[in-house]
């Protein structure tokens, strides 16, 4: 009887181990299909860049240092190691606040916030920034879920005897990120 109670005992453990170790690599497949999903936005806007600087390059001759700031970002943005999320989420952000920049300085050329094209490739930039918006919400929301079940116990054991690692929230990383960029007319 003895026996049977040990070997009882061994298999519900066995179980227990096997039962949260797939829920663990199921939250970790998860963010990273969050990720993933993040990462599309991320080359539709990459894409729509060079459209939307196209447009404006005639208007703002002015304006020369905020294109070339957003070629710039851009350029840092689309060479990044995929595999480095965080050096990926710095240079973003770093893209984003070269595009707030660049069309707050739009708003000072009204012949060109009327031209045709320049608004659909606006509307398309901003449509993908809400996805952008979205999508990060989910990642991190994933990555809430993720980083809960490795601290709680006894997932903790099991996640560190597996060397599952913590992952990090898709925030803004460089203070200067968080300012209103400034506009002098």
């Amino acid at each position: 009887m003895t026996n049977y109670i040990v070997l009882f005992s061994i298999i519900v453990i066995i179980g227990g181990v096997i039962y949260i170790y797939n829920s663990l690599v199921t939250k970790k497949n998860a963010v990273k299909n969050a990720w993933a999903q993040i990462d599309v936005q991320l080359k539709r806007r990459a894409d729509l860049i060079p459209n939307l600087l196209a447009s404006v390059k005639g208007y703002m001759e002015h304006e020369k240092n905020v294109l070339e700031n957003v070629i710039k970002a851009r350029n840092m943005a689309l060479r990044c190691d995929d595999n480095d999320i965080n050096s990926r989420i710095n240079f973003e952000n770093k893209l984003s606040g070269s595009l707030s920049s660049l069309l707050a300085v739009v708003e000072s050329y009204p012949e060109l916030k009327a031209n045709e094209n320049f608004l659909q490739l606006n509307e398309e930039l901003s449509s993908t920034e809400n996805k952008i918006a979205f999508a990060r919400q989910f990642y991190n929301d994933s990555i809430m879920f993720y980083n809960n079940a490795l601290e709680v116990f006894p997932n903790n054991i099991i996640a560190s005897f597996f060397d599952f690692k913590r992952y990090n929230e898709f925030k803004i990383l460089d203070e200067k990120d968080k300012e209103v960029p400034k506009v002098s007319f």
